[in-house]
């Protein structure tokens, strides 16, 4: 077990790599803390709860939205959740994102931690404190910033996790290397998703290889006034494809990724998209889809990174280092359409 603490601007979260969920109970006792999770996770792993009080939610991202919000608080009254109560997430991207926001706004805020149990969540969704629901095809429009008090990352969860969820984190991981590690997108290219399976120090490597890196780019711009916003490289159109098409997250940002990469040949003189696209495909992910390009840009618009009449593109340079780009709106749609 290793343990790494990292101070924000208003307060610290302490990472748990590579151990196990035992070390919750030394963290907090079952008495003073609530587990909420989904129905997947609570089914696979109800052991791992005994003596646990839980909130059992469906499991979904068409269930992050206000009315399981409202749900959970009506529990926590129920339950008699205080100020001093501690709210444990424990599931994928979906279960941190809404536990992280029922925990900024119950009782004016109170103290939570995750415990990601897929390869999105450890590597990406858990960390930086983004914490929120969706508002019809918006993703993420209504939420808060607000740090964990911890992340507890215990990889034997990911024994129950399906191929398509791997598939899924690996997208994140590879949105990393494109930005800001060359490194490690040479590390993907020497290996396959089967091989790190198989290699459990490969695995645990590169799940705090990720969580660091996307820490440290967190401490620098905690509020994403700067740099924080290279992190949403392949979602501007990947979001406004996922809640839109029968995407998953990870597929959603792959296409969005190998579209990024086409627009920085054009506007950026990046000349790597082949290897880029290689490794998408590699990890099972897809590179390409048939959309109604008008009705997503209509969406792509609403972005929470635009800024009047122009929008904050993440673009590649060169692999390993990416750049913000502001596009006109106009401009953006006529090379959308191009594509």
């Amino acid at each position: 077990m290793k343990q790494v603490t990292f101070t924000f601007s208003n307060s610290r979260s302490a990472y748990y790599f590579n151990t196990d969920f035992s070390r919750l109970q030394k963290l907090t006792r079952k008495d003073a803390a609530i587990v909420i999770t989904d129905e997947n996770i609570f089914n696979a792993h109800k052991s791992k709860l005994r003596g646990w009080s839980a909130i059992v939610l469906k499991a979904g991202e068409k269930y992050k939205v206000q009315p399981t919000v409202d749900a959970i608080i009506e529990q926590l009254i129920a339950m008699e959740a205080s100020r001093k109560t501690l709210l444990i997430g424990l599931g994928g991207g979906v279960i941190t994102d809404i536990t992280g926001y029922v925990a900024s706004i119950y009782m004016r805020g109170i103290q939570f931690g995750f415990v990601p149990t897929s390869l999105l969540g450890m590597v990406d969704a858990a960390i930086g404190g983004k914490n929120g629901i969706d508002k019809g095809v918006y993703k993420n429009m209504i939420g808060t910033i607000r740090q964990p008090l911890f992340l507890l990352y215990d990889t034997s969860f990911l024994k129950t996790l399906p191929e398509s969820e791997w598939i899924n984190g690996f997208a994140e991981i590879i949105k990393h290397a494109c930005i800001k590690d060359h490194s490690m997108f040479s590390l993907l290219e020497k290996n396959d998703l089967k091989s790190i399976r198989k290699n459990t120090k490969l695995l645990a490597g590169l799940i705090e290889r990720n969580a660091r890196l996307k820490t440290r780019v967190v401490l620098n711009d905690e509020f994403e006034e700067g740099e924080r916003k290279l992190l949403n490289f392949g979602h501007t159109l990947g979001h406004a494809l996922e809640n839109q098409y029968e995407l998953s997250h990870g597929q959603a940002i792959a296409i969005g990724i190998a579209y990024a990469c086409n627009i920085s040949e054009n506007m950026n003189g990046f000349n790597q998209t082949g290897r880029v696209i290689n490794v998408l495909q590699k990890y099972g992910l897809p590179v390409f889809a048939e959309f109604d390009k008008e009705k997503v840009f209509q969406v792509l618009k609403m972005d929470k990174k635009r800024e009047k009449k122009q929008i904050n593109y993440i673009l590649l340079e060169k692999i390993g280092k990416a750049v913000i780009k502001s596009i006109p709106l106009k401009q953006l749609e006529k090379i959308i359409g191009e594509l």
